[in-house]
């Protein structure tokens, strides 16, 4: 798109593929230049207020309940809205990227509710975030299809038997570098936000439903403030009624899960429940505390399970926070993935999903996540096991939940080691998904789980915080630089052997260690590693 035919002041700097020039239209920028106007500086400012946090952080400061904000958790009189259309019954919800094969996918997989990710499932490479859009706009249209080599195709199931989408639009920190305004590069969450909205808001509220947004990394109240306020504005700006969009918010940071009930209270008119975010839970966990010694140090990724003290807490935090404010309370995601070749894989994956959605809904939960479609009956099934023909259980209130601050920082009793294989495994998912991430994948199956980008963060902030803890693992090993560059060498060594040298040099295998190298090993912990990986992307 030329200059000439954008809004004054706005300026795209991406190239204009077929069909690009229908999502970037003169109404769409439009609305998007004049949110930016509105609300960039006050994104910023909230930035700036994570940073001084962590400060507070790093120099031996705690995480506690405001005592600011206390006279909203002791109000036992607001409730958020209403269940929206479309959002009553969650038992099933399943994630995946905006691609044309997995929009189709994932609306047919029989989940009450298809998350469709701008954001950590997938990259902001430039022709996802505006072809993802194409997509969610065709697959309301009926227009979409998708024929793969060798020519079987994917075509939508009937309107009523399709998953009510909710969108992921990126997190606050996330620029979108090829739309500037007034000079200045946007916001991805407010780029993606106003796509859709623009283009599919009204298309959503037609089919009787409307347009429903998974908010990300939120780490404050006020953050979720600005959403609030970004809503009502936008909302009036098309001539839609308030209320009309409903968020759903991941409570995936640590700073997060002591603001949960002022979360929903800010947004309580839009809101539509919590999720739990575990994997960028336990990332945040450790960006926050990584500097501050053993206390705060992480076993091995794959041994923090959800019954884990620390994760208990939050987990039931999130339930009884939800439940007594009316608000969806919806678990965490499932990673394993079934395979169709392997048996015991398939047993694996299965029991495994069994047993987390067994829990979660024992616990209160109204449904969960799960990343594969073959696991979204499963899901139901668990579920339903529990709800039967309810479409939630927002009545279980959980009066017998008391977490308490410290309960919620109990991180130095989880069981579980460091050892060689976790740091092997770290090192190995880390540079696998940042090579997929970097050609433009973020949904990658790696040793029989799907991994996003949160995957790749606690990798490279494990290697970081055991390095910077001088923490030695079960073999009486330390970890060193020199440890984990032999590890890197040798992981890469076994990469190569299993994929070819043609694929390995195809793969980007070499970039995804330079990153890898870059945030694992540097002198500071870096606040997002998709920060320096979008800057190497076109």
């Amino acid at each position: 798109m030329s200059v000439q035919s954008a809004p004054e002041g706005v300026e795209v700097r991406g190239e204009i593929r077929d069909g690009f020039e229908s999502i970037l239209t003169l109404d769409a920028l439009d609305l998007l230049a004049d949110l930016h106007r509105r609300f960039n500086a006050r994104r910023l400012g909230l930035l700036q207020a994570r940073h001084r946090r962590q400060a507070y952080l790093d120099g031996g400061g705690m995480l506690d309940f405001l005592p600011e904000t206390a006279g909203i958790r002791k109000d036992t009189s607001w409730k958020v809205a209403p269940p929206a259309p479309g959002l009553a019954d969650r038992r099933a919800e399943i994630t995946g990227p905006t691609d044309a094969k997995m929009t189709i996918n994932a609306l047919n997989s029989g989940a009450k509710v298809w998350l469709a990710d701008f954001e950590d499932a997938n990259t902001p490479l430039w022709e996802n975030m505006v072809s993802g859009q194409l997509n969610l706009r065709a697959a309301l249209d009926r227009t979409i299809d998708f024929t793969v080599e060798g020519g079987k195709s994917y075509a939508l199931k009937p309107a009523t038997e399709l998953s009510t989408i909710v969108v992921r639009p990126r997190g606050w920190h996330l620029p979108e570098k090829h739309v500037l305004v007034d000079g200045e590069e946007v916001s991805g969450s407010l780029f993606d936000f106003t796509m859709y909205l623009v283009h599919c808001g009204q298309r959503q509220i037609d089919a009787g439903k409307g347009p429903y947004f998974y908010l990300p990394k939120m780490e404050s109240h006020l953050e979720a403030r600005l959403w609030n306020e970004v809503f009502v504005h936008a909302q009036g700006a098309l001539g839609i009624p308030q209320g009309t969009i409903r968020a759903t918010v991941l409570i995936e940071t640590f700073p997060a899960a002591f603001e949960m009930e002022e979360i929903l209270y800010e947004l309580r008119e839009h809101s539509s429940g919590c999720n739990a975010g575990r994997w960028d839970y336990l990332f945040s966990v450790i960006k926050c505390f990584g500097r501050r010694g053993k206390d705060f140090v992480l076993p091995d990724r794959n041994s923090v399970t959800m019954t884990a003290p620390f994760m208990r807490a939050y987990t039931e935090l999130l339930v009884s926070t939800c439940h007594r404010r009316g608000a969806h309370a919806i678990g965490g995601m499932a990673a394993f993935i079934p395979s169709r070749k392997d048996e015991e894989v398939n047993a694996n994956a299965t029991k495994k999903v069994t047993e987390d959605k067994t829990r979660e809904a024992g616990d209160g939960f109204d449904g969960s996540w799960v990343a594969h479609p073959d696991m979204v009956g499963l899901c139901t099934e668990v579920f339903t096991k529990v709800l039967g023909e309810r479409p939630n259980q927002l009545d279980k209130v959980r009066d017998d939940v008391h977490v308490t601050a410290e309960q919620l920082l109990d991180i130095k009793s989880t069981p579980g080691e460091a050892t060689e294989a976790g740091l092997r495994n770290a090192v190995s998912v880390g540079i696998q998904y940042l090579s997929a991430w970097l050609r433009g994948q973020g949904a990658v199956a790696i040793f029989n789980l799907m991994e996003d980008a949160a995957t790749a963060e606690i990798s490279r902030t494990q290697v970081w915080q055991w390095l910077h803890n001088d923490v030695q693992l079960s073999d009486g090993q330390t970890v060193t630089p020199g440890l984990v560059e032999k590890v890197v060498d040798e992981e890469l060594a076994k990469i190569k052997n299993t994929v070819g040298e043609q694929a390995y040099a195809d793969g980007g295998y070499e970039q995804g260690r330079s990153l890898f190298t870059e945030v694992a090993l540097g002198a500071d912990l870096s606040e997002f590693l998709t920060l320096p990986a979008y800057a190497r992307m076109p």
